[in-house]
C-alpha cells in the first residue's frame, strides 16, 4: 500500500462536478462562452458580464516568423 499526503490520491471529481459543487457550495459559477448548452443569448450574457467585471478579453494573435 501506498502513503499519500492528506488530500491527495484516491478519485478525482470530473470538472463539471466541480463546477456544480463551487454553484452549490459557494455560489461559484464557471461557465464557458463556448459551452454548447447555453443559446446564443445566454453565451452573451457571460460575454457581457465577463467584460464588466475583468474587462475585455485578449484575442490571440498571430506570431510572424522569419
Amino acid at each position: 500500500m501506498r502513503w499519500y499526503p492528506r488530500g491527495y490520491g484516491g478519485t478525482r471529481r470530473d470538472p463539471d462536478r466541480v463546477k456544480q459543487d463551487g454553484w452549490h457550495d459557494h455560489g461559484l459559477l464557471a461557465v464557458s462562452i463556448d459551452d454548447p448548452r447555453l443559446t446564443w443569448p445566454e453565451q452573451e450574457l457571460v460575454r457581457q458580464l465577463g467584460e464588466k467585471l475583468y474587462g475585455p478579453r485578449v484575442e490571440p494573435r498571430e506570431i510572424a516568423h522569419g
